[in-house]
């Protein structure tokens, strides 16, 4: 199933960035000789006017080859025999049109699942977010260091940008009375942490995340799972963790978990562990105000939510430049199979369908932005490079050497075909560890 559902994804992303080529070069006058989904072998094709459409064996990829565009002709609708600003507006489609897709989904995700806010439900006792008067449920955070936060996902991109250190942290906070005050916080901590995130609600205690070498993560603790008992207390909802973990702070002694876990309840045996480190002291990140009916505050909010995932991209790819991600941990088509079939399972575990739906439609916001992203990378062989080639005819009013282009872009085909394969290899080894 999960394999039927990413090749949907693949499609789907594909035809539109190959579409945004298409139109863009029917409304210039380029002649399309062939619109393509997949490579290879053709199983499926028919002619309308002068193009051919066509199904490929292999569901990756997809084309649309245009008269001219990688051998010499001087036909009146051959690529180059337009001009170069006719020819950028054809290759910028195709990236265009993926930030496009993602908007068009993101109306659907925003509208079904909600908007994303930056209101503040969990503050840590004793913290310096305390101590300052930050509350739950009443405060939204507004800006951290002077960047602006729209949405609460934005302060985890803002963190994983600029980690918290020894410097004091200020924080812009508005109350429901719209009120906004400035504070300054002291990030430093120590103490006994669980590695768990939960909205305090009346909602059962579902753990949304569990951090990565936790010690949720080492009890056996699972996104989704849910909280019933705490040391034979029993939790009915967020609010009630909430008040116990406030009243009776961790020590280091284990903690005995009644856990309910895909309708069967499970125990489990949790020890927090010593921690000193930086933390905010709350947690503004993954509340959600339901869609008011309002066009335009649905068209704002998906446009926040595309902004954010083409913010995210940028912010992964100086991170993988600068060398604070490794090459190892970037995803092929192996790799996103999986991400989607977890998903898949997640939301079937924790909402449904539904929300399996949501979860996919979100996954698939978050490739159509990165590709946009990442075709318009200058490199050789992606509409970017493409690109970086048309400029230089702009500024020097002369093309480069057809065969000159051709061979550069050639090379870099190339390489991107071995980053491809180590990427492959790569996602298979990690599905064995």
């Amino acid at each position: 199933m999960k394999i039927l559902i990413a090749l949907i994804v693949f499609s789907i992303l594909v035809l539109f960035h190959e579409f945004g080529h298409f139109i863009m070069a029917k409304a210039v006058g380029i002649g399309v000789t062939e619109f393509s989904l997949g490579l290879g072998p053709r199983i499926f094709s028919f002619g309308k006017g002068e193009t051919k459409y066509s199904l490929k064996a292999i569901p990756f990829g997809g084309s649309c080859a245009m008269v001219g565009e990688d051998e010499e002709d001087t036909s009146p609708n051959a690529f180059y025999s337009k001009s170069v600003w006719a020819r950028l507006l054809v290759v910028v489609a195709g990236p265009l049109f993926n930030i496009i897709l993602a908007f068009l989904l993101s109306l659907f995700l925003v509208g079904f699942g909600g908007i994303n806010t930056a209101q503040i439900y969990q503050v840590t006792k004793g913290s310096a977010a305390e101590q300052a008067g930050i509350t739950i449920w009443e405060d939204i955070l507004v800006a951290i260091n002077g960047k602006k936060i729209t949405m609460g996902r934005e302060l985890m991109l803002y963190l994983l940008n600029h980690p918290l250190g020894d410097d004091p942290v200020t924080v812009t906070v508005r109350n429901q009375a719209g009120e906004e005050r400035s504070l300054t916080l002291n990030t430093k901590i120590s103490g006994f942490l669980m590695g768990i995130s939960y909205l305090p609600s009346q909602e059962p205690a579902a753990l949304s995340e569990i951090s990565a070498g936790s010690a949720a993560e080492k009890a056996g603790l699972k996104a989704g799972d849910v909280i019933v008992g705490i040391n034979g207390t029993t939790i009915g909802n967020g609010v009630e963790m909430e008040a116990y973990l406030s009243n009776n702070p961790f020590d280091g002694s284990p903690l005995a978990l009644e856990v309910l876990r895909e309708g069967q309840q499970i125990s489990l045996t949790l020890t927090p562990e010593a921690y000193e480190g930086h933390d905010l002291g709350f947690q503004a990140y993954y509340v959600y105000d339901e869609w008011d009916g309002n066009l335009l505050t649905l068209a704002g909010a998906a446009l926040r939510e595309v902004r954010f995932w083409l913010h995210y991209t940028l912010v992964t790819l100086k991170m993988l430049f600068s060398g604070q991600l490794g090459v190892k941990e970037l995803s092929g088509p192996v790799g996103i199979v999986n991400t989607i079939g977890m998903a898949v399972e997640s939301g079937m575990e924790s909402g449904g369908a539904g929300v399996a739906a949501l979860n996919v439609l979100t996954l698939t916001v978050v490739l159509s932005a990165n590709l946009g992203v990442m075709n318009l990378f200058p490199f050789p062989a992606l509409d970017g490079g493409r690109i970086l080639f048309m400029i230089f005819e702009i500024i020097f009013r002369k093309p480069l050497p057809r065969k000159v282009e051709g061979a550069i872009h050639m090379a870099g085909f190339a390489l991107l075909m071995l980053l491809m394969i180590f990427v492959l290899v790569n996602d298979i080894l990690r599905l064995f560890t």
